[in-house]
């Protein structure tokens, strides 16, 4: 038999040893399961805003003469917008570029310097949207031989996203809530939530380089339909039993 002090020792050894094992289980006991879901609503409206890109491309012998041109046909297409009622504000440059051309001689096996070729190009925010097909056939006339677009958005659309930030709330709640009872639970507690925004990318429309505009009967027509505004967002809920909830 060991001495009191032995005994007294290897009593605390044996406490501390099982004190953990104690703990793991019943932080097991106390651990429920999670569910996770990401939940996507969008809600559609009518657009108020179109925005078209528009530019310039021109060809001279050397890189000063190709800007020159380029700029002087650039500067015609900007007044026309401007004409049009564009705020300049809403006029903005979105890229310049200039670039030697070369063609590919087949016979002699090499490139053949072909001048240089210069862009301008500017994106244009249009608050009447029922003018789009108008606004096209204009920049056409006034020399633009890029066009791109129209893409549709709405100026604020902020009621709109609470709207489906709403519904994917509810309807997150709703489809964990469904989760715990198919597996014995009885209600659910938020743990977490995230949330994304949704973003709608442009419909491009690219009009042919040259394009002459007594070639056109009528303006171009133009649909804005709808377009959407959406919220994903990321819930996890934890199961509940009737015995542990708050």
């Amino acid at each position: 038999m060991f001495p009191m002090p032995y005994a007294a020792a290897a009593m605390a050894l044996a406490a501390f040893t099982m004190a953990p094992t104690a703990a793991v289980a019943a932080e097991a006991e106390a651990r429920t399961p999670l569910v996770e879901l990401a939940i996507y609503e969008e809600i559609e409206l009518a657009p108020d805003i179109a925005v078209i890109g528009a530019g310039v491309t021109t060809e001279a012998p050397s890189a000063v003469e190709a800007m020159r041109r380029n700029s002087s046909e650039m500067r015609r297409v900007i007044e026309r917008i401007k004409a049009l009622g564009v705020a300049e504000e809403d006029i903005q440059t979105s890229g310049i570029s200039l670039y030697a051309r070369y063609d590919y001689d087949q016979g002699q096996q090499r490139q053949i310097f072909r001048g240089y070729q210069a862009s301008n190009r500017v994106s244009v925010k249009l608050r009447a949207i029922e003018r789009t097909g108008e606004v096209l056939d204009a920049l056409v006339a006034a020399g633009a031989t890029d066009l791109s677009g129209p893409s549709f958005s709405v100026e604020d659309d902020s009621a709109a996203k609470e709207a489906a930030r709403t519904r994917a709330f509810k309807r997150g709640h709703a489809q964990a809530l469904a989760y715990a009872m198919m597996g014995g639970y009885d209600d659910v507690r938020l743990v977490y939530i995230s949330e994304a925004i949704a973003v709608n990318g442009p419909v491009p429309m690219v009009a042919e380089k040259g394009l002459r505009v007594d070639s056109m009967q009528a303006s171009v027509p133009v649909q804005p339909g709808l377009v959407s505004s959406g919220v994903s967002i990321t819930v996890k809920y934890e199961m509940l039993s009737a015995d542990h909830q708050d």
